[in-house]
């Protein structure tokens, strides 16, 4: 599939009654002379996974930083939950919550200390079922009076997104969840994003991984050259492309179904441990 210069794929929300959780129209930015957003408009239905894909350097960062009052855009406009990132960058830090590519987490604490911290600092109520809430949620139980730097990384991204939860924010930014870490890993933060869509949060996923978005979003956007180049469902992109050809091949597993199969552990497609 080739692109025309200055030709966008897009293909519309199939449910226009329901009102998106972040509306992006026209945003640019730029770093001294280097362009980095040219015009990109996104739409992100609420409850939903919406995945951008790009190569290192695309602007998906500069997105999120956007998105979440880290960085002002030099045009265009983006609203989240309905308020103006601009103009009302207090209601919309009140409505997200951001977990970067690195665990933001205190290695010197225990999983439970280090909820019980950002609870505190949110001054809520109740810290401690919040915090033993979520370490139930996220099957972190055990390993909580356990210090995080005994922790693998599968488990410390699990109480990364946990930590960015408390208070209930109804968008989730995760900027390339699982960069670094193991397939087992991978798989663990996949069923928990799973798990999130699955009781209403909406999650704005940047990630390099193209089986990961294949695997986790409802909907998918491809950022090039600081624009949004095309747009819609796995189903609807893959209907962009010409007629597969039918071939007869013999199925060999993936490195990733290798590696399971070998150090014991097997997962369903949906990320079920068998």
């Amino acid at each position: 599939m080739t692109l025309r210069q200055g030709w966008t794929l897009r293909v519309m929300n199939p449910n226009p009654t329901l009102a998106p959780a972040i509306e992006v129209t026209g945003l640019t930015k730029s770093f001294g002379d280097h362009a980095v957003l040219t015009g990109v408009e996104l739409s992100v239905p609420s409850g939903s996974v919406y995945a951008l894909l790009g190569s290192n350097g695309a602007g998906k960062t500069t997105v999120v930083k956007i998105l979440s009052t880290l960085l002002r855009s030099d045009g265009g406009t983006a609203v989240v939950q309905g308020y103006d990132v601009a103009t009302r960058p207090g209601e919309v830090r009140e409505s997200i919550s951001l977990t970067g590519q690195f665990a933001a987490v205190d290695e010197v604490l225990t999983g439970r200390e280090n909820l019980l911290l950002v609870a505190r600092l949110r001054h809520l109520p109740r810290a401690g079922e919040i915090a033993d809430g979520l370490l139930a949620r996220f099957d972190l139980v055990e390993a909580g009076d356990r210090k995080v730097a005994t922790y693998s990384g599968g488990m410390r991204r699990r109480l990364d997104i946990a930590m960015s939860l408390i208070g209930d924010p109804p968008v989730l930014f995760l900027d390339e969840p699982t960069t670094g870490l193991d397939p087992q890993s991978r798989i663990e933060v996949w069923k928990t994003v799973e798990d999130l869509t699955g009781q209403g949060t909406t999650v704005l996923l940047t990630t390099q991984y193209l089986d990961e978005a294949e695997q986790l979003a409802d909907r998918i956007a491809i950022l090039h050259e600081g624009r949004i180049i095309a747009e819609g469902t796995l189903a609807e992109l893959k209907a962009l492309m010409p007629p597969a050809k039918v071939e007869y091949v013999e199925k060999q597993p993936t490195l990733e179904e290798i590696f399971l199969a070998i150090i014991g552990r097997t997962t369903a497609p949906n990320g079920a441990q068998q």
